[in-house]
């Protein structure tokens, strides 16, 4: 009997996921909406928490060994609009992968959404 492969093995596990993040941060950094969140941002270390977060995310073995995400991200105020079109972002980028699935990404995107209260700081989709 063969197990069904995770999101994660899918996507090329640890080296795919580095990808991922690479491919996602190229587009969130260049969009003029959200690219001030950025400026000042340890693009290492955040580069390092978000490949954790999306290897948890996507079913992988590595667990997310970063602070509450309510407090890295609060101090931020992003809005639930810019939430959104983060999300937008990682759909494109999930999208050029090959053997990620449409339910995969769908998947993905309700994992993150999850974390929508602890990462935002308004309730409203138009922010």
């Amino acid at each position: 009997m063969t197990e069904e492969s995770s999101i994660y093995d899918r996507i090329g596990g640890e080296e795919g996921i580095a990808r991922l993040v690479d491919c996602f941060y190229e587009r969130v950094t260049s969009d003029p909406e959200l690219k001030a969140y950025f400026e000042h941002a340890p693009m290492d270390k955040l580069r390092k928490m978000q490949r954790e977060f999306f290897a948890t995310a996507t079913g992988g073995p590595i667990v997310y060994s970063g602070r509450p995400l309510r407090q890295v991200h609060h101090p931020l105020a992003i809005s639930r609009r810019d939430f959104q079109r983060f999300t937008e972002h990682l759909i494109v980028t999930l999208e050029e992968f090959d053997g990620i699935s449409r339910q995969d990404i769908l998947d993905v995107i309700a994992r993150v959404n999850l974390y929508a209260d602890e990462i935002t700081n308004d309730t409203t989709v138009d922010g």
